[in-house]
């Protein structure tokens, strides 16, 4: 047999044994449902509102994709885009955008800069079962991002007793 022959076999077995174990497991994991996703961004909403501020709200789940999303109509055009953004930079390093944007500061050429859709700016949090991230949200419109953190917090709190 030749040498081609035998790494074409061997990578044969091998490719076969890897799916012979990938299919041997079920993967099991708790998601956000469009009724919490719906009582975060309100809360979310309704707390910036309070407040004076007229926010967009982005609700994420584990793999990034938009649950719900929502933008008073008196934010201003740019919030829905930035909180979609806050909330997925949250979501894929699974800590505050606030966190991730102290971490880039001094590094403006850091790799993750250059993600699509990740943003160093304060505004959204994820949202987390014990020590998993099941996704995130994100707000944009208060004048600050502690401000838009905070109603993010507000809404995340509100489902908190739920996130077991």
């Amino acid at each position: 047999m030749s040498k081609t022959a035998y790494r074409i076999a061997g990578v044969s077995l091998a490719i076969a044994g890897f799916a012979g174990a990938a299919n041997a497991q079920v993967l099991a994991h708790k998601d956000i449902s469009l009724a919490m996703a719906t009582t975060i961004a309100q809360v979310t909403i309704d707390t910036c509102k309070t407040q004076g501020y007229n926010v967009s709200v982005h609700v994420l789940g584990r793999e990034g994709q938009t649950i719900l999303a929502v933008r008073n109509p008196d934010a201003g055009l740019a919030t829905f885009e930035n909180s979609m953004k806050k909330a997925y930079t949250s979501r894929t390093f699974s800590r505050s955008s606030g966190e991730f944007a102290e971490g880039v500061k001094a590094n403006p050429n850091a790799g993750a800069l250059f993600l699509t859709n990740i943003t160093p700016a304060q505004g959204a949090l994820p949202i987390k079962i014990g020590n998993e991230t099941i996704g995130a949200v994100g707000v944009s419109g208060a004048p600050g991002g502690e401000k838009d953190e905070a109603c993010a917090k507000a809404g995340i709190d509100k489902v908190s007793a739920d996130l077991k």
